[in-house]
């Protein structure tokens, strides 16, 4: 990986690690004929995920997921749910292989192959997580199980 030389990091403050690690990172960083500028910034690292659009060419359907995040409910989505495409983290997996457990649990569909679209950071003004977006595509026979996630 290459590194920014123009940055260089003076110390970083653990401030919880309940769920994920949460960090107080400080900063210098030095922009092109300026002085160097101290910064502090939290930084939520909870680990890399992947997403998946299912779909289905013959019966031109696609498969989502409905479930309850805090965090929208908390800014004002009045139920908390959300309807969204199969996800989960990658924990020790790379990203085909988690998205592929992913999707057997989530929604019952053992898929054997799926298709890198983009990588993409998700917030990165404040989150570590790089989500790795793919494609599969789905028929009644890759049906295993009813699934609904762990």
């Amino acid at each position: 990986m290459r590194k920014n030389p123009e940055i260089e990091i003076t110390e970083t403050k653990l401030l919880s690690d309940n769920w994920y690690l949460l960090n107080k990172v400080t900063f210098n960083y030095k922009k092109e004929n300026q002085p160097v500028e101290s910064h502090i910034r939290e930084v939520y690292d909870r680990g890399n995920g992947a997403g998946i659009l299912l779909y289905n060419t013959a019966k031109k359907t696609v498969v989502l997921t409905r479930q309850f995040r805090l965090p929208t409910y908390l800014n004002g989505n009045k139920s908390g749910m959300m309807i969204e495409v199969c996800a989960g983290l990658l924990d020790k997996d790379n990203a085909e292989q988690a998205i592929i457990r992913e999707t057997e649990e989530e929604t019952g569909y053992r898929l054997s192959k799926v298709q890198k679209v983009i990588e993409t950071y998700m917030s990165p003004g404040s989150v570590t997580e790089i989500l790795y977006l793919f494609v599969g595509e789905y028929d009644e026979n890759m049906k295993v199980s009813e699934g609904g996630g762990l």
